[in-house]
């Protein structure tokens, strides 16, 4: 089946999806210990929401990134009015509780179909794989233990996630690092046009596949889904 090379895949809304049980629980734990204004469930929810939007734009305009750790600080000023003193905020610990909130509630599958597409990918013996993902509230270090947990990882060469290389797609530095991570024994003579990137996203995913010289494939967030990989053609 395999027609490129190389397949890079998004993470989120590509592969995976987000359990809505994760993100209640994670706005309950901030109303049961940041909450000194006495905020409402719902505005805390807002607040995740809000910070969740601004630094996907921020990181998507500067192709940097904002950690976990500066977000949910950002989160903890804003629902107590802006109050900057973290002296008690123990980050190790809330980072410890945030990943294991996400094993509580962990991500799903974005269908039924991920596993069967990437495992024709890998059995075809033609191809190699990766994972390029900007994070955000959930840090790379815990989603590689959830790929493995929904058997995704087996079918992955290398996962690259932006927290961990301080960078985001679009930036081409990104890309150019997914480029320079691929195994050349494999693909002594690997162009451009033998790899394709796929994802949700139309300016982080497409955009920045097409700006760096690759192939691109926009699926979910518009009539394509996974399953369209197994028939396209270079």
């Amino acid at each position: 089946m395999a027609f490129y090379k190389h397949y890079s895949f998004d993470l989120w809304l590509t592969l995976i999806k987000s359990n809505p049980t994760y993100k209640q629980e994670r706005v309950q734990y901030f109303f049961r210990n940041f909450n000194s204004k006495h905020k409402s469930i719902d505005e805390i929810a807002i607040t995740f929401r809000q910070v969740d939007l601004m630094v996907n734009a921020i990181n998507e305009k500067a192709g940097k990134n904002v950690d976990a750790d500066e977000m949910y600080l950002m989160i903890i000023s804003m629902i107590n009015d802006y109050d900057f003193n973290f002296n008690d905020v123990d980050l190790k610990l809330l980072d410890e509780d945030m990943e294991q909130i996400v094993f509580n509630h962990m991500p799903q599958l974005y269908c039924d179909d991920c596993l069967r597409v990437l495992a024709n990918i890998k059995d075809s013996g033609n191809s190699s794989t990766n994972i390029l993902s900007n994070t955000g509230f959930i840090k790379g270090k815990t989603l590689k233990k959830v790929i493995n947990h929904l058997g995704i990882g087996q079918y992955i060469d290398f996962q690259l996630y932006s927290d961990e290389v301080r960078m985001s797609k679009p930036n081409a530095g990104f890309f150019q690092l997914m480029l320079d991570r691929i195994d050349r024994t494999k693909h002594p003579e690997l162009l451009l046009t033998d790899v394709i990137h796929v994802g949700d996203n139309p300016h982080a995913d497409i955009r920045g596949a097409e700006a760096i010289g690759i192939n691109s494939m926009l699926i979910n967030s518009n009539k394509l889904s996974i399953l369209n990989l197994l028939y396209d053609t270079v």
